[in-house]
């Protein structure tokens, strides 16, 4: 292993680190290093466990030759300018894609150079494989890498999509692609990474639905979706649900639990509301047609009297008479009629 983090170490790696062919751990983070990440540490240096150069200047792409790591648990590339596609060989990382914690004893080799008198090598087995890790939100040291398995290219300038063999790594435990100018859907197999505890995916330019396999996470603990470009409805599940609204602020189109009610949650509503209308307008018709009826009786014998008391001859009352059974007839058959369309109407 080999331990150089936090200081002011400036320059490219060297070349020379290729040579060291069963180094399981290199740390450098939070240094001043610059220049690319070497092809040769996915080849001559295969034994890596650990790779950190978190916190430098690195720059340029992630050559695919990092895939060869087939025994890698941490990957660590965070805040530096490294740019362009993440490889689409993740799933070449073994030990990423087996669940379950990795049993395999490390052997340590100490070189003693103190007070400038180099001794013999002696082999030691107690020396504690701890690694610094930047998780849930802060630096923290652990000394069980078996427990750990996890991914960190957050801070930097990487573009395109999420490739969908991640959903491969199934013994992942974190995964932090934040703040890069990722586009496209969160893979919908996502739930297929069963050990995922902590995903932060902000501050992307990520779009569309949240896959409905998130909701399968049951280990997930901590979660970031803040600030892309998401929509619809949050899938229902124990965890999502109980997650702070921060975890999914910045998506405008997105609603559901922790956030506002969608538009279609007002559904029954609405119905409800037809159901009243329509009630109110079945009271209406009835009402109409009541007074109708009552009306046209009314005036009928309202002009009825008029004419009788006006004329008082017997000839025009014999004609009145004859009249009125005409218009009894006419009266009968309207009131028939009405009786009709009043048994249709109740």
């Amino acid at each position: 292993m080999l331990h150089l983090r936090n200081n002011n170490l400036i320059g490219e790696l060297p070349s020379s680190l290729k040579n060291c062919r069963e180094l399981r751990m290199l740390d450098v983070g939070g240094n001043k290093l610059t220049g690319t990440i070497p092809q040769w540490m996915g080849t001559d240096v295969a034994s890596l466990k650990v790779l950190s150069l978190r916190f430098n200047k690195f720059h340029g792409n992630i050559h695919p030759r990092i895939c060869h790591l087939a025994d890698i648990q941490i990957l660590d590339f965070s805040r530096n300018n490294i740019s362009g596609k993440i490889p689409d060989c993740f799933n070449y990382f073994t030990s990423l894609v087996q669940k379950g914690n990795s049993t395999e004893s490390t052997r340590f080799y100490l070189y003693p150079i103190s007070g400038n008198h180099f001794e013999r090598v002696r082999y030691i087995d107690t020396y504690a494989d701890n690694v610094l890790v930047h998780w849930k939100g802060r630096e923290s040291e652990y000394r069980k890498l078996g427990i750990l398995k996890g991914i960190d290219l957050s801070s930097n300038k990487l573009v395109g999509t999420i490739p969908h063999h991640f959903s491969d790594m199934r013994g992942l435990v974190f995964l932090n692609l934040s703040r890069n100018h990722l586009t496209g859907n969160i893979i919908s197999s996502i739930g297929q990474m069963e050990m995922l505890e902590w995903l932060d995916l902000s501050r992307n330019e990520l779009c569309g639905k949240i896959p409905n396999s998130l909701a399968e996470l049951h280990f997930l603990s901590v979660l970031d979706l803040s600030y892309n470009n998401l929509t619809g409805m949050i899938p229902l599940g124990t965890q999502l649900q109980s997650f702070d609204p921060s975890t999914y602020a910045g998506n405008s189109q997105l609603c559901g639990l922790p956030l506002a009610k969608c538009p279609s949650d007002h559904g029954h509503g609405r119905k409800g509301n037809n159901i009243e209308e329509e009630e109110d307008d079945e009271f209406i018709s009835r009402d109409f047609y009541i007074c109708m009826v009552f009306g046209f009786i009314t005036r009928f014998w309202a002009v009825l009297v008029t004419l009788f008391f006006k004329h008082s001859t017997n000839c025009l009352r014999n004609q009145l008479v004859a009249g009125y059974e005409t218009v009894l007839f006419v009266f009968q058959f309207s009131v028939l009629s009405f009786e009709f369309i009043l048994c249709f109407a109740f």
